[in-house]
């Protein structure tokens, strides 16, 4: 299965699997996540020149089994 880069899913684990971050709010470095941050920019944080956010849905999710991720890599999404 394919995700898509910013991608965000509930998932039934508390741990991250590869290629997948917990949506906690955490700063990102630009120079290594430079197609995530051309999708989500810095709507969630960060200054724009080194670093973004990702969005923080820490205690979001429905049942507190569940926890947000956010693709990392991926699909990058064709804008219609």
């Amino acid at each position: 299965m394919d995700f898509v880069l910013g991608q965000i899913q509930l998932f039934a684990f508390n741990f991250e699997m590869r290629g997948w971050l917990l949506c906690d709010g955490r700063m990102l470095p630009i120079e290594q996540n430079q197609a995530l941050y051309a999708i989500i920019g810095t709507t969630y944080g960060g200054d724009g020149r080194t670093t973004f956010a990702i969005p923080n849905l820490k205690d979001k999710a429905p049942f507190p089994e569940l926890q947000y991720y956010i693709s990392v890599e991926g699909i990058f999404p064709a804008r219609a």
